[in-house]
């Protein structure tokens, strides 16, 4: 199975089914989520490797949903964030980067950006997981060899 759980998250159902119809074969599961109240639950039972969040819905935002996901995401190590909107502004743009999207991307949606923004965010999650295995293993060998 290919690396990456994928979450989406948007309050337009048509929206989802694009995005999930983009990333299918991108990474591993696919899990959709159209009320954003629900995502701290869904994000703690899930565990993705990448969220993908549109910024404006219903309460709570994208901008929100992003603060309250901030503890978790900074447990993990790394984990990416991809905003999505239709909103050109710089404003949108900046307040998502400032409180820790990693990645922006603007509606109407390519298809091949959306996958190669995925794909390369996804490998970098994939090679921070591996080096943070990689790192207890070395610290364990030198805890039992000491």
């Amino acid at each position: 199975m290919p690396f990456g759980k994928i979450l989406v998250v948007d309050d337009e159902e048509a929206n989802l089914a694009l995005l999930e119809a983009i990333l299918e074969g991108t990474g591993g599961e696919i899990r959709t989520l159209d009320d954003s109240r629900q995502v701290e639950q869904v994000f703690a039972e899930f565990e993705p490797d990448i969220v993908l969040i549109d910024l404006h819905m219903p309460e709570p935002d994208g901008l929100e949903v992003l603060r309250r996901l901030r503890s978790a995401r900074n447990a993990l190590g790394y984990l990416p964030v991809i905003m999505l909107t239709g909103d050109t502004r710089n404003v949108a743009r900046n307040s998502a980067l400032i409180l820790g999207a990693d990645d922006f991307l603007t509606k109407p949606l390519d298809r091949d950006e959306v996958v190669l923004r995925v794909r390369n965010l996804l490998r970098n999650r994939e090679l921070y997981v591996e080096l943070a295995r990689a790192n207890l293993a070395l610290e364990q060998k030198r805890r039992t060899s000491s």
